[in-house]
């Protein structure tokens, strides 16, 4: 069944409660459905059970910080993680990244901005889980296969040697692009644009972050890479044939 944006199930996790119960009235107003939880302590048993479709985490919580509850969640969930953080420190922004983090936002935050990256997020899961409907139709394929590696772009999976990959939302979307693009250089300016749909600041860090995450996870050397290779000054290759 086709999932509306009215059907959407986020969890917001924020203990400051005026901020948190203000956002959830606006996302509502804007046809989501959410859920608060305003200590640290209980999200990760919270995320486990409710399994929203995407979790707002903010950085900073009583009982457990945003980072120890997104390493602990990510065995069982994954759907797309946006971190909050009032820090500017990219030391913060990296070790989100790198606990399994799909975006971060920096505090105070817009409401409108924190919609539109939601909104933005959701629909990429959304739009590759309904490509299956297109096989055959001469569009874009939805199946990708590299020798071992196998890439799903409507079950959102990817294989190796016949082995499921553990990949996050986010993770997934960076391989994607990369594989459907496979022998051709992409430059962090498109990937960034085509993952987030905002412009490249020229400092972000989440692009290098995800594809060193993505590299042994697909049995790439991450010291001499062979799949998802860098091409200095210029941006990131997949090998067709590696």
């Amino acid at each position: 069944m086709e999932q509306t944006n009215e059907s959407w199930r986020i969890l917001i996790v924020e203990d400051d409660e005026r901020l948190a119960e203000l956002t959830r009235e606006y996302l509502e107003s804007n046809g989501l459905q959410v859920s608060l939880e305003t200590n640290g302590g209980a999200a990760v048993e919270r995320i486990r059970n409710e399994q929203p479709d995407l979790v707002v985490l903010d950085l900073m919580l009583p009982g457990e910080d945003g980072l120890s509850i997104c390493r602990r969640a990510r065995p069982f969930f994954n759907g797309p993680i946006i971190m909050l953080t009032a820090r500017t420190d990219d030391l913060d922004q990296v070790l989100g990244l790198e606990m399994g983090a799909d975006d971060y936002i920096g505090k105070p935050v817009k409401p409108r901005v924190l919609l539109a990256r939601i909104r933005a997020m959701l629909r990429r899961v959304t739009e590759s889980g309904q490509a299956g409907e297109d096989k055959g139709s001469g569009e874009e394929p939805v199946r990708l296969q590299f020798n071992d590696l196998v890439v799903d772009r409507s079950m959102r999976e990817a294989w190796l040697n016949d082995a499921s990959i553990d990949l996050t939302s986010a993770e997934f979307d960076l391989l994607w692009l990369l594989a459907s693009n496979a022998g051709r250089v992409l430059s962090r300016e498109e990937i960034f644009t085509a993952l987030r749909g905002i412009e490249y600041d020229g400092q972000d860090r989440s692009i290098d972050v995800r594809v060193s995450r993505i590299r042994p996870k697909i049995g790439d050397d991450p010291i001499h890479p062979r799949r998802i290779k860098t091409v200095r000054s210029k941006g990131y290759l997949f090998v067709k044939e590696a």
